[in-house]
């Protein structure tokens, strides 16, 4: 361990690796709020902060399980269609509230084309907020919809349909077919762009 009297002890959160402070300074340097986006085993949360002395100031935060208790969703609340249904909810909140641009966070998450972070920054993007992002780090569309899943599903139904009943049970419960996941997607993006007075398709 370092010592010696130049010797500073680093930030608490610096010491957990939960902050990179660096980063953090860029950020906040712009004077723009940030696009927080973060995800849990189970949810994907986004938020948009905003930095003041006093400590962060949320102005804007949607949270996957908002799809499931006020849009209709069936599906899990942690995959790609609903990290970008998420970001589209936050985008559109903070339009509500005169928020027109932001500068993605994505915290700790390493910067991997085509995850979920960048599929709820896909969302706010499509909602009409301006955050600076590279396109070609946004899952393709047919990801975002859930392609991949109802594609997996169908093969796994016809293949061993005891296996398909145990990996989707939680779908089936809810009363969707996995199969059916894009419509779905379209149908719950129809939802929550109404609520908000936009057209279905942005």
């Amino acid at each position: 361990m370092a010592r010696g009297p130049r010797y500073r002890v680093p930030f608490r959160r610096r010491r957990e690796g939960v902050t990179n402070y660096y980063k953090r300074r860029k950020m906040i340097l712009s004077g723009k709020p940030r696009f927080v986006v973060r995800r849990t085993i189970n949810h994907i949360i986004v938020q948009i902060v905003e930095a003041k002395p006093i400590g962060d100031i949320v102005l804007v935060s949607a949270h996957s399980n908002e799809l499931r208790r006020d849009f209709g969703w069936l599906a899990d609340t942690n995959n790609i269609p609903a990290a970008y249904l998420t970001g589209l909810l936050a985008g559109l909140k903070a339009l509500k509230l005169g928020i027109k641009e932001a500068i993605p966070d994505i915290g700790l998450h390493r910067p991997i084309k085509g995850t979920r972070v960048f599929a709820a920054i896909k969302g706010g993007i499509d909602a009409g907020l301006k955050i600076p992002c590279s396109p070609e780090m946004f899952p393709p569309e047919d990801r975002l919809k859930g392609m991949h899943i109802a594609n997996y599903a169908k093969m796994l139904r016809e293949s061993d349909p005891s296996l398909y009943e145990s990996r989707f049970s939680k779908y089936l419960k809810r009363g969707l077919e996995p199969e059916n996941l894009p419509s779905h997607f379209e149908r719950v993006r129809g939802i929550i762009l109404a609520r908000f007075g936009k057209a279905q398709y942005i």
